[in-house]
């Protein structure tokens, strides 16, 4: 009976590396994934805000199609009546809606800016998402790697959060 539990004296205190070496792991891991978590909230943040502001962009574009037309409207109604001042004030809402088209293509291009950056903030928090599901299967698989003492379950660990942080290292490689 001495003998025995002995051998599994040493067989407990040759694990313990194993575990250390599974612990240290785990925290690396957990490292990474807080990391590629918050850059995820940042990335899907900024989609928000860049989407926000292309909307409110487009609300801009809007308005100026409004005045635009109201003004080809009054240009339109002062030709009919004539007048001694329709002339002037014919020209006077040319010049506007020449403005207002000017205006609106401008408007249109940083609307359409704004649209491409929230897409690629999109795609690049979706990376990120997809890295630090890896990495939480890491985590998953180190922690079943200290309950079984199976090294298959930590290199399957070690596998995933490589996984992960190629994936969410890779973000820098999108592009809108």
């Amino acid at each position: 009976m001495e003998a025995n539990d002995e051998l599994k004296e040493h067989a407990e205190h040759a694990r313990a590396p194993f575990d250390k070496r599974v612990a240290a792991t785990m925290a690396i891991i957990a490292a990474a994934l807080a990391m590629v978590s918050v850059a995820g909230h940042l990335f899907a943040t900024q989609e928000l805000l860049k989407q926000q502001e292309s909307s409110d962009t487009w609300a801009q574009y809007q308005a100026k199609a409004i005045r635009r037309y109201d003004s080809e409207i009054a240009r339109d109604v002062l030709a009919v009546l004539g007048g001694p001042e329709a002339s002037k004030l014919t020209q006077r809402y040319n010049a506007k809606i020449e403005t207002y088209n000017a205006d609106a293509e401008t408007i249109q291009k940083e609307a359409e800016t704004f649209k491409k950056e929230s897409e690629l903030r999109g795609a690049q928090a979706l990376r990120l998402d997809i890295g630090e599901i890896f990495l939480e299967i890491a985590i998953v698989f180190a922690s079943l790697a200290i309950l079984t003492k199976r090294s298959m379950l930590y290199w399957t660990a070690v596998v995933s959060g490589t996984i992960g942080v190629v994936v969410a290292a890779t973000t820098v490689f999108v592009h809108g």
